[in-house]
């Protein structure tokens, strides 16, 4: 059986308040296994915990309680974090160096020799699509780019494990597709990708398995396809049909909306959208759509969210 690439145990950080102030609890024992392979969401609202669980991985910040191994092996020292590639939510790069020129000085940070170097460097800029831009000076470069380069860094190392706090939080839609893309392409070379996120589409889209964190605490954990299982949620019916006829719906008015010249119905099973559809047809109407709406992955976080509060 592979060895789990994450192991959490009871982790927990509490920060001390200052003085007069309550302590507050970044994490409350929390217990996770990331497999090997694979991409891995970390979701929760802003200030779950998500931050400061990926700090306490990366030894930027120590536990008050709980256990972290890495590949199979207790996080003591830094050795293990060579298999690791990080890039957080805000990277701090140097602004009077080429992107280039960067990735050169994170190699070396890596003893990489000069040669391979070389070789990885001009791989990873064109991986991450900075061919054009790879020579000119981070200051003018945009957000999308910065978080390119900050994706090569992470690699410069050829990691194992592949850890990305918020990647996609401040890139416009176009941007949020290539990262995901290039996320994809990761994990098809064999890599585990463990990335932190509140925006639920971009998780949804890429995940294997998830991990739903609120206030410090683990309130939902596993395969997205499993979470994910209930299927039909409700039905969508969209419909054109004389104003004066609309009353042989004989549903909730709150239930159909009137959208520019169509009507728009939130219906609980097909079947009786069926229904209403043999009747609309009756009175001379139109049906533009009808479309099954599944349950997603925000309406799982919804409902978790709703549980705790």
């Amino acid at each position: 059986m592979p060895v789990p690439v994450i192991q959490i145990n009871g982790l927990t950080k509490i920060y001390k308040g200052e003085l007069g102030e309550k302590s507050t609890i970044g994490l409350d024992a929390l217990d996770l296994t990331v497999e090997q392979g694979g991409v891995y969401a970390f979701i929760g609202p802003n200030g779950a915990g998500k931050t400061t669980a990926i700090r306490l991985i990366l030894r930027l910040i120590f536990p008050s309680a709980g256990s972290i191994s890495l590949f199979g092996q207790p996080l003591k020292g830094r050795e293990l974090l060579h298999r690791v590639g990080y890039l957080p939510e805000q990277p701090q790069l140097y602004a009077y160096l080429s992107g280039r020129e960067f990735l050169h000085f994170i190699g070396q940070l890596f003893d990489i020799s000069k040669d391979e170097r070389i070789r990885r460097v001009d791989a990873l800029i064109s991986q991450v699509g900075l061919e054009e831009r790879a020579d000119g000076l981070i200051r003018g470069y945009s957000r999308g780019m910065m978080q390119r380069l900050g994706l090569a860094q992470a690699l410069i190392n050829d990691p194992e494990l592949i850890i990305l706090d918020e990647p996609m939080a401040s890139l416009d839609p176009v941007g949020r597709k290539d990262f995901r893309d290039l996320i994809l392409q990761l994990r098809d070379r064999g890599k585990t990708i463990f990335f932190s996120s509140h925006i639920l589409a971009d998780a949804e889209i890429i995940a294997d398995r998830i991990a739903m964190l609120n206030k410090g605490r683990l309130v939902q954990e596993g395969d997205m396809a499993r979470l994910l299982k209930d299927g039909v949620k409700a039905v969508e019916l969209i419909f054109d049909l004389p104003a004066e006829h609309i009353n042989i719906l004989r549903i909730d008015e709150e239930r159909v909306i009137q959208q520019g010249s169509y009507y728009r119905a939130i219906l609980p099973d097909i079947g009786l959208a069926n229904e209403m559809a043999a009747r609309i047809w009756k009175k001379g109407g139109s049906i533009i759509s009808i479309i099954p709406q599944q349950h997603n992955l925000e309406s799982l976080f919804l409902k978790e969210l709703g549980r705790q509060s």
